[in-house]
């Protein structure tokens, strides 16, 4: 369902600052993957993100989606193979607009618009529906503004309008980041709900250690520009934070040193 091969990607190439962050990094995941990926900071993790999604280009290497070559595709039209949750709540909803009408731009992507009622009763239904899984309340408050929304209620209803046409590929980086802790469980809580029902393939970064263990059937650690760790099913199942932590140290020859993700153990 994704293959990244042999991909390269830097920053302010040739000149005294050039940052090379991806550094001959392949990568295949199979349909219904759930994978979460755990570094440091500056490992490559939302960098590999954005070469995926398209966000800009990446010097060497091919990026295939659903067997589709997508190396060269730009975001705008690799955005209908991908549904994407960013850590800032505010980046995936139009705030100024009600609930039911984020939800039906999300409905309606990669569709021609036409002259019609903007949305019908029949999609309200389907909305309610949709909402009433996340068990927030929010099926009662269709034609509330997104911008009076908790954090939270925004995460969960992004993660609704990234996956309410099943994207070949769902994109997580790091989008409980910004909420409390409660906050945050829900919404994995949901996350991994709508991933397994839906059988989604999907990429997940997070800082959390704990989170990475228990959710999806694989776990990939990023240092440097490259994946120093791969590790499923049973033995993903058996994994304890401090083998992580012990696994860094040594395939990269030095501490984990990222203060928010040690904290988050």
């Amino acid at each position: 369902m994704l293959e990244l091969t042999h991909v390269y990607k830097s920053f302010n190439i040739k000149t005294p600052v050039q940052k090379d962050v991806l550094k001959d990094l392949s990568l295949t995941l199979h349909e219904g993957d759930f994978v979460t990926v755990i570094g440091g900071n500056g490992a490559g993790k939302s960098t590999m993100l954005n070469a995926v999604a398209g966000v800009f280009p990446v010097e060497k290497g091919s990026i295939h989606i659903a067997g589709e070559d997508v190396t060269k595709m730009p975001e705008y039209k690799r955005a209908k193979y991908i549904g994407r949750v960013f850590q800032d709540p505010l980046k995936g909803t139009a705030g100024d607009m009600w609930i039911e009408e984020n939800l039906a731009m999300a409905l309606r992507r990669g569709e021609k618009r036409g002259c019609k009622w903007g949305i019908s009763n029949k999609e309200r239904e389907l909305f309610k529906e949709l909402l009433k899984t996340l068990d927030l309340g929010l099926e009662d408050r269709l034609d509330s503004k997104v911008g009076l929304l908790s954090g939270g209620q925004r995460q969960a209803l992004t993660l609704l309008m990234a996956t309410i046409k099943k994207p070949e590929l769902l994109l997580l980086d790091e989008h409980t980041a910004a909420l409390d802790p409660h906050t945050a469980a829900k919404v994995l809580e949901i996350t991994n709900r709508v991933v397994t029902e839906n059988h989604l393939t999907t990429l997940m970064v997070t800082h959390n250690m704990k989170d990475a263990i228990k959710y999806g059937n694989r776990l990939i650690m990023m240092h440097n520009g490259k994946i120093i760790y791969d590790v499923s099913g049973e033995e993903k199942m058996n994994l304890q934070v401090s083998d992580l932590l012990m696994k860094f140290e040594q395939v990269s020859g030095g501490e984990f040193a990222n203060d928010r993700m040690l904290l988050s153990k």
